[in-house]
């Protein structure tokens, strides 16, 4: 309740913000259409008393003034805009919090049937882990997080973003902050980015390119020279419009050029903007963890010139190219300066000085974005932990009141488990419903979060860098001509593969081969958890065959049975969700049958 108290009174101020500088916008939109009223009126005035000079005086006075007038007021939008989108984060994370919506993209593009867990934990898509956790507004922010949570990193690695995650939690206004400014993104093409840096990768050659930058630059001297020179020498007014149809034909000559510019990046000098005040952000933070101070050094180049800066410099060029769109100023401008050729080559030199240092510093913002993601998750959630990770070759997956975070704090049971530096595999029996799928997710799921550099949810966690397997959702293939059965084979198939093939493996099993007899269910159980154990595989299988419980006497140093019961009073199945040692000897399954007016003989 306390963080929700906090974003609503950011969100207040946010939003009154947002009204302060709409009303300012608009007065002074009302300011200069006042100023180019009088400047009417003193033309006006001065024609009637056939005067030149306060013509003259008012317009150097009034474009002056109108100038000033219109650069406060595109602050006072852009200030509005930031604050506008300050208070739709804020609301976002009330959300969240409230009803586990987002407003950010849900990963479903990266779901994947044949992923090792990522259908079976609902990893991605709606109401998964990935709409909890995302703050991603750039599609590669995007992808980073989702690369982050499809594979276990290394220890050294989860322990830095550990750090980084816990830094940002502890700058909440930087985070919304930064947020407001990359907003812009869910709303523009997700390869805008990516064919922006293809552009910059693809040099333009430009025949002449010494000669006509060199010229550029004495042109408009050349042009203004012989206007004010004809007034003096009249042959000059005959020489004038052939230099100006000299640089028009040089500009034509090299229309194609500019439209191949044109067409990628003259797009984008808005979306250059925001990404400038991005940048600026992370520049101007002062960085404690090893992770982000790496970050911090990649957006300066070599020189200790900022990236922000360097992008900046390219929006500006990008929009004095754009200034082209105007046929009257296009005209003028390529008539004096050959413009269109001047912002292409000072584009194509900004390319050859910048390339390597913008595409990293993309890939920076796209870190940040995954890393201010699972912050949210520690901002959100204060009681959440960051897990210890541990050494050894043996398994540790240790948790104190672990439970699952897609389900409400008021509705989530928390359960304890113990995995201590071994190899063993956990039967786990019980009734429908009683809780044993949701138990499997959760350690799953919170196993993903902590490898990934997130915190938990659970008082306290510890684990070893394993590979989560699951095997829960199998499910029949039309398009592939895949049965139930023959699809729960290639899934055990792919276990068994992977004990042997891939890192420590730990491995999910819900109810296996549930696509034949139960004759054939029982020993085709037996036989591949007796094969698991011959290859020291380790995980937990959860199942309503009690038979495969007594398994753990024919290897009682390797398997260990828990099971999750019911209390039946007055004909009501009471529920607590608890895992417990030992096996199962209550079942549900005609009791429901009951419910629904089916009566199971004895």
């Amino acid at each position: 309740m306390d963080i929700l108290a906090d974003y609503r009174r950011r969100a207040d101020l946010a939003q009154h913000e947002a009204d302060k500088y709409k009303s300012l916008a608009n007065t002074y939109s009302l300011y200069r259409l006042l100023v180019f009223g009088l400047f009417i009126v003193i033309v006006c005035v001065a024609i009637s008393v056939e005067e030149i000079a306060p013509i003259i005086v008012a317009v150097v006075i009034l474009v002056a003034c109108f100038s000033w007038l219109i650069n406060k007021q595109n602050r006072y939008e852009e200030l509005k805009n930031y604050f506008i989108d300050l208070h739709a984060v804020i609301e976002n994370e009330i959300t969240s919090i409230e009803s586990y919506k987002n407003i950010y993209d849900n990963g479903l593009i990266f779901n994947e049937d044949k992923h090792f867990y990522t259908a079976d934990l609902d990893i991605f898509g709606n109401g998964s882990l990935y709409q909890l956790t995302n703050r991603a507004a750039t599609f590669p922010g995007i992808v980073k997080l989702a690369g982050w949570l499809v594979k276990p990193a290394a220890k050294p690695v989860i322990m830095e973003r550990q750090q980084a995650v816990a830094e940002i939690a502890g700058k909440n206004d930087w985070k919304l902050n930064t947020q407001a400014h990359l907003l812009f993104s869910l709303k523009q093409n997700r390869e805008q980015i990516k064919r922006l840096v293809e552009y910059l990768k693809a040099p333009i050659e430009i025949n002449g390119e010494k000669v006509l930058a060199t010229y550029s630059k004495i042109s408009p001297y050349l042009v203004l020279a012989l206007i004010t020179g004809s007034i003096f020498y009249m042959p000059l007014r005959y020489v004038t419009p052939v230099v100006i149809l000299v640089n028009i034909r040089l500009v034509m000559a090299k229309a194609k050029l500019v439209q191949k510019a044109d067409l990628i990046a003259g797009k984008i000098g808005t979306t250059l903007h925001h990404f400038v005040l991005a940048f600026k952000s992370i520049e101007n933070e002062e960085w404690r963890s090893a992770y982000l101070k790496n970050l911090g050094v990649q957006v300066r180049n070599e020189n200790g010139e900022s990236i922000s800066g360097k992008i900046e410099q390219l929006a500006q060029l990008i929009n004095k190219l754009n200034y082209r769109l105007n046929m009257v100023m296009m005209f003028i401008l390529n008539a004096l300066f050959i413009w269109d050729i001047r912002q292409l080559i000072a584009i194509e030199n900004w390319k050859r000085n910048n390339l390597v240092h913008i595409e990293a510093a993309f890939d920076v913002v796209a870190e940040f974005e995954a890393v201010m993601s699972l912050a949210s998750l520690k901002i959100n959630y204060p009681d959440w932990s960051f897990p210890e990770i541990t050494d050894g070759e043996s398994y540790t997956l240790t948790a104190n009141k672990i439970a699952h975070p897609l389900i409400s704090a008021d509705k989530r049971i928390a359960n304890d488990y113990e995995l201590n530096d071994t190899f063993k595999i956990d039967i786990i029996t019980g009734s429908n419903m009683a809780g044993k799928s949701t138990f499997l997710r959760t350690i799953g799921i919170n196993t993903v979060l902590a490898l990934c550099g997130a915190p938990v949810c659970a008082d306290r966690m510890q684990v070893s860098v394993v590979t989560i397997i699951t095997y829960m959702r199998i499910k029949d293939s039309l398009n592939e001509s895949t049965s139930t059965f023959k699809a729960e084979l290639d899934r055990l198939q792919m276990l068994l593969n992977a004990v042997v093939n891939e890192p420590k493996v730990f491995f999910l099993i819900d109810e296996m081969l549930r696509g034949t007899n139960s004759v054939d269910k029982y020993r085709g159980s037996k036989a591949v958890i007796e094969q698991l154990i011959r290859k020291k595989g380790v995980g937990m299988v959860a199942t309503h065959d009690l038979q495969i419980a007594e398994l753990e006497e024919s290897h009682p140093d390797y398997v260990r049975n828990f099971y999750f019961d019911i209390q039946v009073k007055g004909g009501e199945m009471l529920f607590d969700y608890k895992i417990k040692h030992g096996e199962c000897k209550t079942f549900n399954a005609s009791l429901l049958l009951k419910q629904i007016g089916i009566e199971v003989g004895d």
